[in-house]
């Protein structure tokens, strides 16, 4: 099939354009335009990947350059977005702007130029702090962060263009993912990162909350069965590992593997206001599993793991990259 994934520069969306190469698709990638003419990660694909891939630059949040790159494309995966959580905490409206009316722009488009298939991406931050567990699709949505809210708005703005005209979507709520190329700014690479810089006293956030922390590979193969489906139209799915596990013992299976020694120090920086904070995310995938057939291979604490030594052998070999630093806190 012909397909478009917007946000295909950034860390799930190259995993994504990656693996429906691999499963034989004729892959657009719409790109942020910059003056750079970067690609982002698609730049550090295989060439072989790249060459067959089509890279279109524009903006999510221009309504004119989203119509060019939807038009004649069968199905679209939406990732395009903002997602860093603390820096929505500083330009709130640009979160706005892009996450919900960008997802706006998209949905037009579909609309008009009669897309047969749109999957949007969702996020497991608009749960807020778990009320039960684990967190299935029933579970209210709270935003607890600029972020969180925004992406609550595209997601509404997503199901009314469903059930008010039939534009044949289906959301897909990923939970955590982790693996290469993913920014510095989340919690695992920023570890992954100090470490490999020889640090002995790690600067952190908070350790406490847990997370379902999914392998990135497993969640672009998910984006992938939802995009070849002909089922789950009008429905939202959470795709995660299944386990909960606290950041701090994270950090101690990186200590681990690393066969290194060090100290972890607050700051206070990275910790989010108190009332923002989630606490807690675990979540029941068993929609996903019984509707597409998925199920992550790096499940339970020994797929996290293989996960995580998958993940730090490429940040030895990466965490010189431009983008990745310790000389300051990467917002």
């Amino acid at each position: 099939m012909k397909l478009l994934v917007t946000g295909s520069e950034g860390f799930i969306g190259s995993h994504l354009v990656e693996e429906l190469v691999a499963s034989g698709h004729q892959v657009t990638a719409f790109v942020q335009y910059n003056s750079f003419n970067s690609a982002g990660w698609l730049d550090a694909l295989p060439k072989e990947v790249q060459k067959v891939v089509e890279v279109i630059m524009g903006d999510v949040r221009d309504a004119g350059s989203v119509r060019a790159a939807v038009r004649g494309h069968a199905r679209v995966a939406h990732l395009a977005a903002l997602i860093a959580i603390p820096y929505s905490y500083s330009a709130p409206h640009s979160y706005y702007e892009t996450n919900a009316l960008g997802t706006l722009n998209v949905l037009d488009a579909c609309r008009d130029f009669g897309v047969e298939r749109l999957v949007h991406t969702s996020t497991s931050e608009v749960y807020g702090s778990a009320q039960y567990v684990p967190i299935d699709e029933k579970h209210p949505l709270v935003g607890q962060s600029p972020y969180s809210a925004s992406k609550i708005a595209a997601d509404q703005l997503a199901h009314s263009y469903w059930a008010s005209f039939g534009l044949p979507l289906t959301t897909l709520r990923p939970f955590n993912a982790y693996g290469p190329r993913q920014s510095q700014r989340a919690f695992i690479p920023s570890v992954m990162v100090q470490v490999l810089s020889g640090a002995r006293k790690l600067k952190l956030g908070s350790l406490t909350p847990t997370r379902d922390l999914t392998y990135v590979k497993d969640t672009a193969q998910g984006f992938v069965k939802a995009l070849e489906s002909e089922a789950g139209l009008g429905e939202v799915f959470n795709m995660g590992s299944g386990f909960e596990i606290s950041m701090g013992d994270v950090v101690d299976m990186i200590r681990t593997l690393s066969s290194q020694s060090f100290d972890v120090v607050e700051d206070v920086e990275r910790l989010r206001p108190d009332i923002s904070e989630v606490e807690r995310l675990w979540s029941d995938s068993a929609r996903m599993k019984n509707t597409f057939d998925w199920s992550p291979v790096h499940a339970q604490k020994e797929g996290l793991l293989q996960g995580l030594e998958k993940t730090y052998e490429w940040f030895s070999n990466h965490f010189d990259r431009p983008g990745y630093q310790t000389s300051s806190y990467v917002v």
